[in-house]
This record gives structure tokens, C-alpha cells and sequence, in this order.
């Protein structure tokens, strides 16, 4: 099924609106997940696509036709939520079969459907068990299996592994990929978590204050974000930010704390809308800088030790360059200590961002550079 959210708003009583002019397109077979910090209008726009809640303004199709006034026992959707919602009473297989039974759907089709959905989720062994009988991971698994039991054409996933601890989220996150992938099923999840969003999804909408802020596979939202909020929310840990100001316009910027100076990459520089006075923030990942030696001081800042982190394979340095606190990894083999004085080298330096709108100057920059050398640009949702 593809599924079409055009110019979609959602107002409450107070009037502001809690969704803003969404626009997104769902590939048939496609897994997407909505991504954003609490509040963000992530939940409200599935229970819209669910029809639970009503549509303000704008449009839902499902294959092209309009959904906003449908009731969702006639939407042909699965949705599995955040709590699993079992009857305490009732065994696995009375649970997966009940909106099967309230379909009015002959008994021995019903449990027949029960039972191959249970095998999907791998719970055909647990059927005469209570849920009181099951871990918190079967249990949810038993949901799916409810969901699936229905043969929807869409998957509405609401948060279904948040309350997991970190072992059972990991192993079910898998798990709910794989029977995606195997059934074809096209899917919406919601999260607020960024790892799972980036190792679950086709592709990500990342919303924030009810606004969508870019749409895009994992990959590209991960190296190419269109601003701040976008590059600090994926990651962990997450992007590290300096403030600077130029120094040449379009060319070079200054870090007034450390009074460092960083040419931009030649592939990279003469930044569009480049202005004197305009306040910055370099961007970077702790894995995208390193260490250099302290006579080599070209295009480097300085940036002292404050507190050591062994990771396993590598350390994670924290740092004050200057008043600002950031976060890198080093190998093992580097011969820092807390209280020394370092000097860094970006080696991935493509996030410099308006410190006023948020935008990431540099994806313009670099999108502009493919065209004028004829390469592909990057395909990034605006």
C-alpha cells in the first residue's frame, strides 16, 4: 500500500496547530519511521493516519484514495502500540484471535490465521500461556502477532519497543525488520529514539514542533542534515558544536575563545550568502577530528582534557575549547591525560551552520560545487 499525507494540519481547542503543513509519500512495502523528541507531533500524526484522531486540514490516501472520513475498522491496518494491551484473562491464542472472532470470522479460520501469525513472531510455542506467563518482549511480540493476524496492508508501530529494556529492544527491533521485510508490509513506526529510527528505517521523517524537518534515508539525514536540530538529534553521542564567526567570508572562519583559524575545504569554499558579521557553528562528529601533533598548528585548534572515557576500543576525550564542552574518540594508543592541552584537525568538515536559522551552509555550498563539476548532488527532502 502507499499511503499519502498532503498539507496535513491538526488544530486542538487552543488553536495552535499541533501538526503543520505535513507533506510525506510511503513506498508501497516502505518502513518509515516519524522521529522527534516528545511533543514534536509525531503520535498525533499516526493516530490521524489510523483515523482515530481527525484530520484539521489537509489529506491522508491510502493507494490514492482519501481517507480523512473512513473509520479505522475499514483503513486495512494493523497497529501495534507502546503497551502491548493483552487480555490478562486470555491465552496467546484467544489474544491474536479476538478482533479476528469480533470480525465475525468462523472460529477454525480464525485461530488457522492465529497460528500462522504466532510462527511469523516466533510465539507458536506460547499459545496456551496467560500473559502473565510471558517475558515483556513476548508479550509485545504476542501484539504483533494480533496485528499481523489481520493481514493489514499497513503497520502502524507506536513506540513498541520503549518500554524494553536495551537487550530486548535491540533483538526485537530486528525481529520486526525481518518479518517487514519478508511480508512486504508497508509500515509507519514512531520513536523517539534515534538508533532505533536509523537501524529500522527505509527512510526517516524527522519533525520537531509539528514541523517536518527533512525526509530522507538514514544515511543521507545522518551526513547530510539541512540544519542543527536535524544534525544534533542523530548520533550518539551527538554532534559537537563550535561557535565562530568569519574570518575571510566564504572562505575561513575564526573561534573567538581559542582564536583558532579554519579554512574552509576547497571543494567547499565560497559558502552562498556568505555576510561579514554573520554568527556561526561549525558542526562535527566526535569520530570526524584528530589529534594532531602541537607543532602543527595549521588549520587546528586548540582544546583541553578534562575527563578520559575508555569505551573498549577507543576513548572518549572530553574537552573545553575554551567556555565550549565537546566530545571526541581517540585510539588507545594516544598519549593524552586529563589537564593537557591538545590540538585538533576536523577531518569531515562539512557542517557550518547559521547561528540564527539553523541551516547548514555547507550543504548548500557542497550541492552547489557537484552541480558546477556535474556530479550528482545529494538527494536530500527540504
Amino acid at each position: 500500500m502507499k499511503v499519502r499525507i498532503a498539507q496535513l494540519f491538526k488544530y486542538y481547542e487552543s488553536g495552535d496547530p499541533t501538526v503543520s503543513d505535513l507533506n510525506l509519500d510511503v513506498a508501497d512495502g516502505e518502513l518509515v519511521t516519524l522521529l522527534g523528541p516528545s511533543g514534536c507531533g509525531k503520535s498525533t500524526t499516526m493516530l490521524m493516519i489510523a483515523g482515530i484522531h481527525e484530520v484539521s486540514k489537509g489529506g491522508i490516501y491510502f493507494d490514492g484514495e482519501l481517507m480523512n472520513y473512513v473509520p479505522p475498522k475499514d483503513r486495512n491496518i494493523g497497529m501495534v502500540f507502546q503497551n502491548p494491551a493483552l487480555y490478562p484473562n486470555m491465552n496467546v491464542l484467544d489474544n491474536i484471535t479476538f478482533p479476528l472472532k469480533n470480525r465475525k470470522m468462523p472460529k477454525k479460520q480464525a485461530e488457522e490465521r492465529a497460528i500462522e501469525a504466532a510462527e511469523i513472531v516466533q510465539m507458536a510455542g506460547y499459545l496456551k500461556r496467560k500473559p502473565s506467563q510471558l517475558s515483556g518482549g513476548q508479550q509485545q511480540r504476542v501484539a504483533l502477532a494480533r496485528a499481523l493476524a489481520k493481514q493489514p496492508k499497513l503497520l502502524l508501530l507506536d513506540e513498541p519497543l520503549s518500554s524494553l529494556d536495551a537487550r530486548l529492544r535491540m533483538s526485537l527491533r530486528e525481529e520486526i525488520r525481518r518479518i517487514q521485510k519478508k511480508l512486504g508490509i508497508t509500515t509507519v513506526m514512531v520513536t523517539h529514539d534515534q538508533e532505533e529510527a536509523m537501524s529500522m528505517s527505509d527512510r526517516i521523517a524527522v519533525m520537531n514542533n509539528g514541523r517536518l524537518q527533512q525526509y530522507g534515508t538514514p544515511d543521507e539525514l545522518y551526513e547530510n542534515p539541512v540544519n542543527w536540530f536535524v544534525a544534533q538529534f542523530l548520533g550518539m553521542p551527538s554532534m559537537n558544536r563550535l561557535d565562530c564567526r568569519w574570518e575571510r567570508p566564504g572562505l575561513s572562519v575564526r573561534l573567538p575563545e581559542t582564536g583558532d583559524v579554519l579554512t574552509l575545504p576547497p571543494s567547499l569554499a565560497g559558502v552562498q550568502d556568505a555576510m561579514p558579521e554573520q554568527r556561526l557553528m561549525i558542526g562535527f562528529r566526535p569520530h570526524q577530528v584528530h589529534i594532531v601533533k602541537p607543532e602543527d598548528e595549521s588549520n587546528s585548534f586548540k582544546a583541553n582534557v578534562l575527563m578520559i572515557e575508555f569505551t573498549g576500543r577507543e576513548k572518549l576525550l572530553h574537552l573545553a575549547a575554551g567556555a565550549q564542552h565537546i566530545k571526541i574518540y581517540a585510539d588507545l594508543s594516544e598519549q593524552v591525560k586529563e589537564g593537557d592541552e591538545i590540538r585538533l584537525r576536523l577531518t569531515h568538515f562539512r557542517y557550518l551552520f547559521d547561528a540564527d536559522t539553523e541551516r547548514n551552509l555547507m550543504l548548500n555550498a557542497e550541492d552547489s560545487h557537484e552541480r558546477k563539476e556535474g556530479l550528482i548532488s545529494v538527494a536530500v527532502a527540504k
